[in-house]
């Protein structure tokens, strides 16, 4: 979503990295671009501009200007005005004092309300907790069954009455349904509209007032730039918010409700859907994304991914044989899909710093997804013996392979011969040959 600002912002940083010590009408050129990009980005007018002359006012000290290097002291305010812009710390969810906590969800039609309702069932059970999905939206045809099937699909319970009853009633008999479950959090997936109106904000009220959720969050589609800011302002001045949700963050939009929201309405940000997935939902942590949005990464999320979906004895009996260079098709198969399971490949490599700015200069528009899933196919197209011993694989076993997996034989031939040179440069770093880590194998391009 940011790769447009963040190629405008590194363009600058480059230009200041290379002039030595810092003029203040050096520095006034820098920020007059640094602000073009903001706003080229969708960011609400006055959030640049407050941006700009906070970062300004810091960068113009005499501390900055004659540092040794005054570019990086620059950088590092613009880090960390951006982190203040995108609402400072991290806000996690509150939970009442006694169970259930009940977390209240609001938004428009097509914002992704329910999928991220379904989401947040799905983050709270993997955190200990046992969350009951609450079917209030009775107004739009299917909503009730879209999010019953989706609460099969995550193994949560979802209480709903069709659409016999009321949003407001079938919130209010979920509760006594909670308890007798034993569950900790319900989530109350009420009505949108395609417009704010004042029936919907009427609902949400009525709900509030008999149920009193510790947490409302709003949730708002991020493509939708600064009209999300606005409807979340609308929402915030007639029911008062404790936190947002951006939807459609994976998206190629600007990106400028996200650096504007939380500015503008004073409300946090707790979490941003990342994808179509149950799983593809991230607490949000301004710092991280500031990182992001710079170039420089986020091992922090990237960490949490890894330690969610790798395993632990696999993981080491990998290690050894990437060590030993005795590594086959099904040790790179398996290891292709726990990669799989920490989302699009994209979104993976913009964690590791710095890979944004290679996967550009990459051919055929660096790596994505479909890279993956035809690696996959092929490895899977072959037998298990052909896999853990790939050598075996001749001419009529690779146009066998090619027609099984839907790709041609070079595309077979490519993905053998790259696997066939990272053995080799394990075998050479074993032995003290080789001085570089490879890359991931099996990558056609």
């Amino acid at each position: 979503m940011f790769e447009a600002l963040q190629d405008k912002l590194s363009n600058v940083f480059r230009k200041l990295g290379g002039r030595g010590r810092l003029s203040e009408t050096q520095i006034d050129e820098a920020l007059r671009e640094v602000r073009v990009a903001l706003l080229e980005a969708d960011v609400n007018f006055q959030v640049a501009r407050s941006f700009v002359a906070n970062v300004k006012e810091r960068a113009l000290q005499p501390a900055v200007l004659d540092d040794v290097n005054p570019a990086q002291q620059v950088i590092k305010i613009v880090q960390d005005e951006l982190v203040a812009t995108l609402g400072g710390a991290h806000k996690k969810l509150n939970a009442a004092s006694q169970a259930p906590t009940v977390l209240m969800l609001a938004g428009l039609q097509g914002s992704g309300k329910t999928t991220t309702a379904a989401k947040l069932a799905l983050h709270l059970k993997r955190q200990g907790s046992k969350p009951l999905l609450v079917a209030a939206d009775v107004k739009r045809p299917a909503a009730v069954q879209q999010l019953v099937t989706l609460g099969k699909q995550i193994g949560v319970a979802v209480f709903e009455e069709g659409s016999a009853a009321t949003g407001t009633e079938v919130c209010a008999h979920s509760i006594p349904y909670a308890r007798e479950i034993g569950a900790s959090w319900v989530i109350l997936d009420t009505a949108g509209r395609l417009h704010i109106d004042e029936e919907m904000m009427a609902e949400l009220a009525d709900i509030a007032r008999e149920l009193s959720p510790t947490e409302t969050l709003l949730v708002v589609d991020a493509m939708t730039g600064q009209d999300a800011v606005t409807a979340a302002k609308e929402f915030h001045e007639r029911v008062q918010l404790t936190g947002l949700v951006l939807t459609k963050m994976d998206g190629d939009a600007r990106g400028g409700a996200a650096l504007s929201i939380s500015s503008v309405t004073g409300v946090p940000i707790k979490f941003m859907g990342v994808g179509e997935k149950t799983d593809a939902l991230e607490p949000y942590h301004p710092d991280r994304l500031a990182s992001r949005i710079l170039g420089m990464g986020d091992l922090a999320t990237l960490t949490e991914k890894a330690q969610e979906v790798m395993d632990l004895d696999k993981a080491k009996s990998f290690e050894k044989k990437l060590r030993t260079a005795t590594f086959n098709l099904e040790d790179f198969l398996d290891q292709l899909r726990q990669v799989k399971q920490m989302g699009s490949i994209s979104s993976v490599l913009e964690m590791i710093p710095g890979m944004s700015m290679i996967t550009k200069r990459l051919p055929n528009a660096g790596l994505d997804d479909r890279q993956f899933v035809l690696a996959e196919c092929i490895v899977l197209s072959m037998t298990a013996r052909e896999r853990q011993h790939p050598e075996i694989i001749g001419g009529s076993r690779r146009r066998r392979i090619a027609k099984g997996s839907g790709t041609s034989p070079a595309d077979v031939n490519r993905l053998l011969n790259q696997f066939d040179q990272v053995r080799k440069m394990m075998k050479r770093m074993t032995t003290g040959k080789g001085k570089r880590m490879p890359g991931i194998p099996g990558m056609l391009r």
